[in-house]
């Protein structure tokens, strides 16, 4: 794997987020430590931006820059400084799996714009590169919200006000909060996700909804545990998306008994995630989600991470696979 040798050439890594945190539906997402993606970013004599390898990918992405997620947040970008005819050559290597409800698009967004920035003289901020991230984004899934390139850019707890205007800001992260993430191997699109969801929402829902993300958000701000907990609840989303997912409310049953604060999905899903105090309680939350999947019999991985709050950051090197 390339090992970065000087500064004619960046390898960065952008990982995973969880979205939505039960009650914050396209408005709040986290980073975790892994997994992710890496892009390495060199100049190149030729001019324009060229991708030179995809790996990870099993043939599924486009080599072609204007319509790949990476370089297309790339592209933009350049196009914004007045660079285009900049000489950058991209490899990109996916190591997150497509449909998992992870953010893989995200990470690949982020992970583009922000290696070209670097190999650049980084002359724009983190948070200046977000709508070029969100261009990338779009150009997968055709949706606009930041609850996952957010969190995967800056790191840490996101919300999102409006999405439109990109008004975002992050969250204070409780000291000792940790999560366990579990991506059952099925895929589900975001469209379909999506499509499923009520068209209208009973305003009691709503206002149950609203208290929650109020809830949380006070809860993560005085580091309130049990505020936390009361508040990871979603009335409006999981209730319909929760039967893509095998045996979901059997999981949100033993990730609640081995002591998980709160159990939602994942962005769309499939992945799920457990809130938790603690990196214990998180291992066994997680360890007891997992059986849930293995007894169907369905595999799956388990992620126990803190919140990553450095979200987006350049690495020496790309780990081989385990």
């Amino acid at each position: 794997m390339p090992t970065a040798k000087d500064s004619s050439e960046v390898i960065v890594f952008a990982p995973a987020t969880v979205a939505n945190v039960a009650c914050g539906y396209d408005v709040l997402g986290f980073a975790i430590d892994e997994p992710g993606d890496y892009i390495v970013a060199r100049h190149a004599d030729k001019p324009g931006l060229r991708i030179t390898a995809i790996t990870g990918d099993d043939g599924k992405l486009p080599l072609d820059p204007e319509k790949n997620t990476a370089t297309v947040a790339a592209l933009d970008l350049l196009h914004h400084l007045g660079m285009t005819d900049r000489g950058i050559e991209i490899e990109i290597h996916k190591r997150m799996p497509f449909g998992s409800g992870l953010g893989s698009s995200a990470a690949s967004a982020v992970a583009g714009a922000y290696a070209v920035n670097k190999l650049i003289g980084e002359p724009l901020s983190k948070m200046q590169l977000l709508p070029f991230a969100m261009t990338g984004e779009a150009s997968a899934d055709g949706a606009w919200h930041a609850d996952n390139v957010g969190p995967c850019l800056l790191g840490g707890i996101v919300f999102i006000r409006d999405n439109d205007e990109l008004d975002v800001a992050q969250l204070p992260v409780p000291k000792n909060l940790w999560a366990a993430v579990v991506h059952p191997d099925i895929e589900i699109l975001t469209k379909v996700a999506r499509e499923i969801l009520p068209k209208d929402i009973p305003l009691a829902n709503a206002t149950q909804q609203i208290g929650n993300l109020g809830g949380l958000l006070c809860g993560l701000i005085q580091s309130d545990y049990g505020l936390i907990s009361r508040s990871i609840h979603d009335v409006i989303a999981e209730p319909r998306r929760q039967k893509l997912i095998p045996d979901f409310y059997k999981a949100k049953r033993a990730a609640m008994a081995a002591g998980a604060l709160g159990f939602s999905i994942s962005g769309a899903g499939p992945s799920v995630f457990a809130l938790c105090e603690g990196k214990e309680i998180a291992e066994e939350a997680g360890e007891a989600i997992a059986k849930v999947f293995n007894t169907i019999p369905l595999s799956n991985q388990v992620h126990i991470s803190p919140v990553n709050q450095k979200g987006v950051q350049v690495v020496d090197k790309i780990p081989e696979l385990k």
